[in-house]
């Protein structure tokens, strides 16, 4: 884990702690409503063989929810690393036949053991990890092999007309809102300004493929707003 991580990982989980009470609304206030939509579309690209499934960096559980409605018979266990979040999730979710679990647990130190899921998944969190590449190894090292892994996440403009009506929407408006609803505007200028710092699409992809993995598919969504990508494990 690079230097900086420490520091990182305790203002991140600091801030989804502070704000886990307003979590589910700062979704819809991220995605101007589409994230719903995003989720189901995404969960949709898993191969008909993938049933057991890792939701990483969970938060209230809204991807679990969507991959456990998209198919019958699935499996889904949660994980995010925000005890506050977990409760929150787990309260949501609790009592769903096919939920495995919620478990308090750190991305980068996965306590599964090696190709023990179908799946792993993340939507909107890989961007907010410590150290992005043992993250992503650490859901490779979990996922069986034929898996696949599932990352939906917002990716920097590739429009310039969309980049400024985005820049626009996330550096200015949602700071704004985001803060008078929530009382907290520092973790929404912190959001937006995640995105803007993450690596583009292209860069992302080569990450997956130097861990291994084969690249499936992929979905831009609203336009390029969000992305799913969806890779296999050899």
């Amino acid at each position: 884990m690079r230097e900086a991580a420490p520091e990182k990982r305790r203002a991140v989980k600091g801030m989804f702690a502070a704000i886990s009470p307003r979590y589910d609304l700062l979704n819809r206030l991220l995605s101007a409503g589409q994230d719903r939509r995003w989720r189901r579309r995404s969960v949709a690209m898993f191969s008909p063989g993938i049933g057991r499934v890792l939701d990483v960096a969970a938060g209230t559980g809204d991807l679990s929810a969507a991959w456990l409605a998209d198919r019958s018979g699935a499996l889904a266990l949660a994980t995010d690393f925000v005890p506050e979040m977990c409760a929150l999730g787990a309260e949501k979710l609790g009592g769903h036949p096919r939920l495995l679990g919620y478990a308090n647990a750190d991305a980068l130190a996965l306590p599964f053991a090696t190709d023990a899921f179908d799946g792993v998944m993340a939507a909107f969190g890989v961007r907010n990890f410590a150290d992005l590449e043992t993250g992503l190894a650490e859901m490779t090292r979990v996922l069986r092999p034929g898996g696949e892994m599932l990352i939906l996440e917002f990716f920097p403009a590739k429009n310039p007309v969309l980049d400024r009506l985005f820049g626009l929407y996330f550096r200015r408006l949602l700071p704004l809102l985001g803060g008078w609803i929530s009382g907290n505007r520092g973790a929404y200028e912190y959001l937006p300004r995640s995105v803007g710092d993450f690596q583009d699409r292209e860069a992302f992809r080569t990450l997956l493929e130097e861990l291994g993995l084969g690249i499936q598919n992929s979905i831009e969504h609203s336009g390029g707003v969000a992305t799913a990508i969806l890779a296999k494990k050899p």
